[in-house]
């Protein structure tokens, strides 16, 4: 964005940090092997993220933060198909055993962990996730995955909606293609989040 456009945002009041309050979670949005293929549903700078996304990962197990992971998971027959998978049918082909719909590796779960299986953008459509959340006391929800234009910035828009204080980290999300990827972390950080790379993150929590 240039100039002109952060000074248009910082005059009408956009883009107040909410910074991290009470207890910290991390949330990793649909880091599964089908998008982190550029054959099936990835490309752009998807593999940065995941690669970043591991150290990340890493600090939230070691500060005890509560993380969840979301799957897109749709019927084996299609029976739940929605507006979402009329607009993008491939995604139907994201079951609970085909292989694209598994978190990658070197990411996988640990028990505890909170795996959220769902058939919209939004990790908290339709899911009990914010309740999952909030019986562990979380204020402040650290977001990382993909897409960064689609199921990441639903799922934080409807974090903030539902009183989260979202930190997208910008290095730790990716997105197919790089114009989306950015122009979707510049709004967010104007509307409904705080965004900075892992670094600044960390450097934050030591400051805490």
């Amino acid at each position: 964005m240039t100039e002109t456009d952060n000074a248009l945002y910082q005059r009408q009041g956009f883009g107040r940090e909410l910074g991290i309050v009470g207890q910290v979670g991390l949330l990793i949005v649909d880091f599964v092997n089908g998008f982190a293929d550029p054959a099936a549903f990835g490309g752009g700078n998807i593999p940065q993220a995941i690669a970043q996304t591991k150290p990340l990962l890493a600090t939230a197990r070691r500060l005890g933060w509560p993380v969840a992971h979301t799957r897109i998971v749709f019927a084996d027959d299609g029976s739940d198909a929605n507006v979402f998978s009329a607009k993008v049918p491939s995604m139907l082909g994201l079951t609970e055993t085909n292989p694209t719909s598994a978190i990658v590796p070197e990411l996988a779960p640990l028990a505890g962990e909170y795996v959220v299986r769902k058939t919209v953008p939004s990790a908290f459509s339709g899911t009990p996730l914010a309740s999952w959340y909030a019986h562990r006391g979380v204020q402040t929800l650290v977001v990382a995955g993909c897409v960064t234009s689609g199921c990441v910035r639903a799922s934080v828009i409807d974090a903030m909606s539902l009183g989260f204080r979202p930190i997208v980290v910008a290095d730790c999300v990716g997105d197919r293609a790089i114009g989306p990827h950015e122009a979707n972390l510049f709004d967010m950080a104007q509307k409904c989040g705080d965004v900075m790379p892992y670094e600044t993150l960390l450097s934050r929590l030591s400051n805490q």
